[in-house]
């Protein structure tokens, strides 16, 4: 039987623990009721046209420096012409240290972008699972090419879509920062699952949970499922775990690899569905460092993170208290589910 929320909790304020990270959120559902006098933004105009003549992503033409696209007709990966690390090493000098407060050390790199299609109007919504699926072998594919450069230790594939998120050309595309040390969030999220104690793995036992009480669970097929997170921080956050316990994307068979593609592609249509635009966030792929053990507690997962709040044009902004004290929400990942199936407001279960 599923273990249904204190109804109270639709009610009232509390916290939540993110299990993850070991921090908590604060979730306010009695504030739907304020009147929302804020900023208000723009909806997107026209669908762009399927080809750009000055867009820097399609085919054949010119990007930074002179470099010219190939004619590509698929999948197109290159090495990013403004990249935020860079793969010198660092120079005598360039480590800091001053009585354990003041610290700076070097940090190299490899980014890439990932043209998802040679389309300048698809979005991963508007793409067949096909299509997606081939996506997904890229990112397999540069995950096992760049994990095997020797100073490599993680590498963070993720999406921004929609100027909201700071995504300066809507042609469909992601990145890849393949990065030297491991960043801030996976790094707290590996001592998380190494340090799990429970049966199993910590996903594993979410994955439980979320498949036996269905009040968070927004789509899932035979090897995915997606929910927003008993945690949720964003109005419209989503977690994606699989089935099986993969700790990268290579261990997934041809089967599971389809199965991730077709609920990538039901998930985005139900962002675009709620609010009848093509909706934005910012998505990214956790996966095992490279660190002794790892691949024996790591859990592959995928976080969605959108900022619309009421609308097309209102969106949350993490602000005030959020940035001084917890992350807070207003909506309860319950409702916010519910409005993602497409089952109404939802009170949640």
């Amino acid at each position: 039987m599923a273990r249904m929320l204190p109804d109270r909790l639709k009610e009232v304020p509390h916290r939540r623990l993110n299990p993850l990270t070991g921090q908590w959120v604060l979730v306010s559902p009695h504030r739907l009721q304020r009147p929302w006098q804020g900023r208000v933004e723009a909806t997107a105009g026209d669908r762009p046209p399927s080809y750009l003549p000055d867009c820097y992503l399609c085919p054949g033409n010119a990007r930074a420096g002179g470099v010219r696209n190939p004619d590509y007709t698929d999948i197109f990966v290159f090495d990013n012409d403004f990249p935020s690390l860079l793969l010198d090493e660092a120079p005598a000098g360039s480590t800091v240290d001053v009585a354990g407060a003041y610290r700076a050390r070097p940090e190299r790199g490899i980014c890439r972008v990932v043209c998802y299609s040679p389309r300048h109007d698809l979005t991963m919504a508007d793409m067949e699972p096909a299509a997606i699926r081939r996506v997904v072998d890229a990112w397999a594919d540069q995950y096992r090419e760049l994990m095997a450069v020797p100073w490599v230790h993680y590498v963070q594939i993720f999406e921004n879509k929609g100027e909201l998120m700071g995504c300066s050309n809507p042609h469909p595309h992601g990145q890849i920062w393949a990065t030297e040390e491991v960043p801030n969030e996976p790094a707290v999220e590996d001592r998380s699952l190494r340090g799990y104690g429970g049966p199993g793995g910590l996903l594993e036992a979410v994955h439980a949970h979320e498949s036996e009480d269905s009040s968070r669970v927004v789509c899932r097929n035979g090897d995915w499922l997606c929910v927003v997170p008993f945690w949720a921080a964003w109005p419209f956050e989503t977690l994606l775990i699989p089935r099986r316990r993969v700790a990268s994307l290579l261990e997934m068979t041809g089967e599971e690899r389809d199965a991730l593609a077709s609920i990538l592609k039901d998930l985005t249509v139900l962002y675009d569905r709620l609010f009848a635009c093509s909706f934005p966030y910012t998505m990214g792929i956790h996966q095992a460092p490279k660190k002794d053990g790892a691949g024996e507690y790591w859990h592959l997962h995928f976080h969605f993170y959108p900022p619309l709040l009421r609308s097309a044009t209102v969106r949350k902004f993490m602000v005030g208290f959020e940035m001084l004290g917890m992350p807070q929400r207003d909506l309860t990942p319950e409702q916010a589910a519910a409005m993602l199936r497409g089952d109404g407001p939802g009170g949640g279960s």
